[in-house]
């Protein structure tokens, strides 16, 4: 609280205050305080997005962490699609084989497992953010590690999951 109630008496666009909007809500849902979470992250993207729209990459991440919070408070379904714009973003700006487009994809992959879209899931990890992830960030990177646990997680959890599945889960 206190960055915030340093700021809160500057100008709506200060950068500072903005910005401690982000650490307020970011430490308020670190906290379990989801639902005041919530607000102030979704204060904190409008207000992004009314004074800063060209910091692309500054909204992505207040977004990032939005869907983070709304999928704490069980609305996977809308965090799944604030997750799908995020990545099409990040893949659009930076390309597929950049960090940052790599870990959205990571979370949209996590969220479609949470959701039993295990195909979908397979499709993504195995034939895009996998081979990428591999080839740019090296087999033994924590990103690369994260999809391919939840590969193993798409695949195993699949109720049509074949016996290749099984054994290629086993392999990774």
């Amino acid at each position: 609280w206190g960055c915030w109630k340093t700021y809160l008496g500057r100008p709506e666009m200060d950068y500072y205050r903005c910005a401690s909007m982000s650490v307020l809500g970011n430490s308020l849902g670190s906290n379990r305080r989801t639902e005041e979470a919530l607000a102030v992250l979704e204060a904190n993207l409008a207000l992004l997005r009314r004074h800063w729209s060209h910091a692309e990459e500054s909204i992505l991440t207040v977004q990032t962490n939005l869907a983070n919070c709304i999928a704490y408070l069980g609305r996977h379904d809308e965090a799944l699609v604030l997750e799908r714009e995020v990545y099409a973003r990040d893949v659009a700006i930076s390309g597929a084989s950049h960090q940052d487009a790599i870990l959205s994809g990571l979370n949209l992959s996590s969220s479609l497992n949470t959701l039993g879209l295990s195909d979908e899931a397979t499709l993504l990890l195995r034939d895009q953010l996998l081979p990428v992830a591999r080839q740019s960030l090296g087999p033994d990177h924590n990103l690369t590690l994260g999809l391919g646990e939840n590969l193993v997680a798409a695949l195993a959890n699949n109720p049509d999951h074949t016996r290749d599945d099984l054994l290629e889960a086993e392999t990774i």
